[in-house]
């Protein structure tokens, strides 16, 4: 099958279950760990030891399978897994805290190979940005303006601090939605993760799935993920076949 197969029969696949006449895309939402940034082996690094020297087992890459959860969330799953209870307020946030400075720590920012391509793509196609991210690390959310330039407003930017629910609850790509100011049907999910891809099923929108660290497609499309790409590039490269081939249904 080649690549503009793939991409047709998977926007048919997706107006059909969702009973619409095309897919008009007219909004991007975006995640930012592993889509716009290589991070989460970073992150995964500054998890696995925090919770360790807390006294938690636990696995360096089980953190990949976290990846779109808030911070909270992600402390409590471990919290009922090894006591059998939720962390409380004050435990959390000091663990979070801990986990984030682990972080920044490591002090490595690298760009994902491939996002200003896509990025650019969509700024030259017309098409809205909105940035959806399950983190709340300042350190590195305020490097977004200076390193992807002009590429989300101020105002369109998703955080673990605007919901309630993280991923894989629909919540973070529904306020993106409404970010947006579109519909499910207009907009595509940018993720690398299968709760991000989860949530952005659960959203109702055109979920992309990008295979950026060591899990398989196969875990993002049994998430929910519409289409699966190999790298950011591979993504950006094709992106322009994508948006052709939805405006011809």
């Amino acid at each position: 099958m080649t690549i503009s197969d793939k991409i047709k029969s998977s926007i048919n696949s997706y107006i059909s279950r969702n009973h619409i006449d095309r897919l008009d895309i007219k909004a991007a939402l975006i995640d930012m760990d592993g889509v716009l940034y290589d991070s989460m082996k970073y992150h995964t690094l500054a998890w696995h030891k925090m919770m360790s020297e807390v006294g938690i087992e636990c696995s360096r890459e089980e953190f990949y399978l976290y990846e779109g959860m808030t911070g909270k969330a992600t402390i409590n799953l471990l919290f009922q897994r090894k006591y059998g209870r939720i962390a409380g307020e004050e435990e959390w946030r000091k663990l979070y805290e801990k986990k984030a400075e682990y972080f920044v720590e490591i002090g490595k920012k690298e760009v994902m190979p491939g996002a200003n391509a896509m990025l650019q793509n969509l700024i030259d196609c017309g098409i809205d940005r909105v940035l959806v991210t399950g983190s709340a690390q300042n350190s590195l959310i305020k490097y977004i303006d200076s390193d992807f330039p002009s590429a989300f407003e101020p105002q369109k930017r998703i955080t673990a601090l605007d919901v309630t629910k993280g991923k894989p609850d629909p919540e973070p790509y529904l306020k993106g939605l409404e970010k947006a100011g579109v519909c499910h049907s207009n907009a595509i999910v940018i993720e690398n993760a299968p709760l991000g891809a989860q949530a952005g099923h659960a959203a109702g929108c055109f979920t992309i799935g990008i295979t950026t660290g060591p899990l398989s497609e196969s875990d993002l499309y049994n998430a929910g993920a519409d289409i699966v790409f190999d790298s950011m590039q591979s993504f950006a490269d094709n992106l322009h076949l994508l948006l052709t081939l939805s405006q011809n249904d």
